[in-house]
């Protein structure tokens, strides 16, 4: 009874709050202020193609810095708990793994590498960015494990790329800041041309650490996670 009267009461309050919203909710014919700023300003003042990449990366610097601050912390939370044991690698048992997926790991990994380049290296360009292309390397290096679940990372070069990326990304905002006009502008690099991909400053500089420094944190994540599973 308690919880049909609970179900009723929730479906109730939602019912209000949609009521609320459609009774109040007028059509915006125009962008709001900032939005606009944003569509009017961001081709000359950013020289980027992708109005969403030049919000991320320069006008909004500081909140993708403590994105991937956070990011940072959770990979090293997850190694500090992850810790994997002292027991031989003989020891464990590995998962077989099909021809078939032994086989297309092998083609698709520097593919799909490839792509997440492509997508942080064009963010600037077209849809995508640091982020996704970082992400979508961790894609491959899951694959690898799927297929190899006994396989070692170097985690020296992932934690060096790991490192090198998030350094220099707060060196160059640091550099935006003295040679521009404030934290991470991009602009103490040539814009050159809109549309290119040499353009918009030092936006596929900063996107490219960005996509280095993501895909070595979940690549590390997805490794330590390998290495428990392996030892239960």
């Amino acid at each position: 009874m308690y919880k049909n009267m609970f179900i009723i009461l929730l479906l109730a309050g939602f019912g209000l709050l949609l009521g609320s919203f459609l009774l109040t909710h007028h059509e915006y014919l125009s962008l709001p202020q900032l939005p606009a700023y944003y569509a009017d300003n961001t081709a000359p003042e950013v020289g980027a193609a992708n109005v969403v990449t030049a919000v991320v990366v320069t006008y909004r610097g500081f909140d993708t810095l403590g994105e991937v601050t956070i990011l940072f912390v959770a990979a090293s939370l997850i190694a500090m708990f992850l810790k994997h044991s002292k027991a031989p690698r003989h020891d464990r048992h590995p998962r077989p793994s099909s021809v078939i997926l032994s086989t297309s790991q092998k083609l698709l990994f520097p593919l799909i590498v490839l792509f997440g380049a492509y997508v942080f290296a064009n963010g600037h360009l077209t849809p995508g960015g640091g982020f996704q292309g970082g992400a979508i390397i961790a894609t491959g290096f899951l694959l690898l494990l799927m297929a190899n679940p006994q396989a070692e990372f170097k985690h020296g070069l992932l934690n060096a790329i790991e490192s090198i990326s998030g350094t220099s990304y707060v060196i160059i905002g640091i550099l935006g800041a003295i040679l521009g006009l404030g934290f991470l502008d991009n602009r103490f690099i040539s814009l050159g041309q809109l549309g290119t991909l040499f353009s918009a400053g030092a936006i596929p500089v900063i996107y490219s650490l960005i996509g280095l420094k993501v895909g070595a944190e979940l690549s590390n994540i997805l490794h330590h996670l390998n290495e428990v599973q392996n030892e239960e």
